[in-house]
């Protein structure tokens, strides 16, 4: 979409958020479906199918299901990994678009800093809710370190 000079505005999410847990174990939870399939989808969605081949060139494929019962499937590969500072995925959308979603991962005292930058090639109801959508994500992968950190 153009700004007021006719330049091309790429809209984009910047997100960024510290876990009381070691960097290894914050990009553990990035790498398994097993992990990835308990946190990525934002609730009130489900998750019932979640596949991680976690490689540069894999491929990344959730569905999320909403209340009602909707599927909207997301299907994503991995163009770069870089244990355990860096992920970078491109993926499409239930509806085509794509997304392209970089995660860092930063340790500092035994905590680590994510942030995550996502940016668009269109904009639509998904891109104004993702702000919504990766808050609540990254709540459920906090709960889910915790969790990991405690066994």
């Amino acid at each position: 979409m153009p700004d007021g000079d006719g330049r091309e505005v790429v809209p984009e999410l910047r997100m960024q958020r510290v876990f009381d847990a070691p960097r290894r174990l914050v990009f553990e939870a990035w790498s398994k479906a097993e992990h990835v399939s308990r946190w990525f989808t934002p609730a009130p969605l489900t998750t019932p199918r979640c596949e991680v081949d976690f490689r540069a060139g894999g491929v990344f494929r959730v569905v999320m299901r909403m209340p009602g019962g909707t599927d909207l499937p997301f299907e994503g590969e991995f163009r770069e990994i870089v244990p355990p500072e860096r992920i970078v995925f491109v993926g499409k959308m239930h509806d085509g678009n794509e997304v392209s979603t970089t995660v860092t991962f930063a340790e500092h005292d035994g905590k680590t800093t994510l942030s995550v930058h996502q940016s668009y090639v269109f904009e639509s109801d998904a891109t104004r809710g993702a702000n919504a959508g990766w808050a609540q994500t990254l709540t459920q992968l906090g709960d889910h370190v915790a969790a990991l950190s405690s066994r």
